[in-house]
């Protein structure tokens, strides 16, 4: 199943949040801690508001801790989490708040 999002939103893939202790221990993404507010865009809507911020597919961005919508996508059996993020062309009323270079 392919999700494609409509108008001035974006579909977001969060980055993984995996993190290794000063012991060398690995905490997956499953531990209970808080997931990072970054992720790659992986598809676009057709909105004007996104092609003015220059947003393309492959982009790094930062949001909001409680930005958008969660989706959650079963792909090749196992479970993804995305993000639909709505692009404003208020910078207030973006849910995006920056691109990662």
């Amino acid at each position: 199943m392919k999700i494609k999002p409509l108008g001035s939103r974006v579909l977001v893939k969060q980055l993984s949040s995996e993190e290794v202790t000063k012991s060398g221990i690995l905490l997956p993404d499953t531990a209970d801690k808080e997931k990072k507010a970054q992720g790659k865009i992986v598809e676009l809507g057709n909105g004007s508001e996104v092609t003015s911020l220059g947003l393309k597919v492959g982009d790094t961005v930062v949001f909001g801790k409680y930005a958008g919508e969660e989706v959650e996508m079963e792909e090749n059996g196992k479970k993804v989490e995305y993000k639909i993020l709505y692009v404003g062309k208020e910078k207030d009323d973006s849910d995006i708040l920056a691109i990662i270079e």
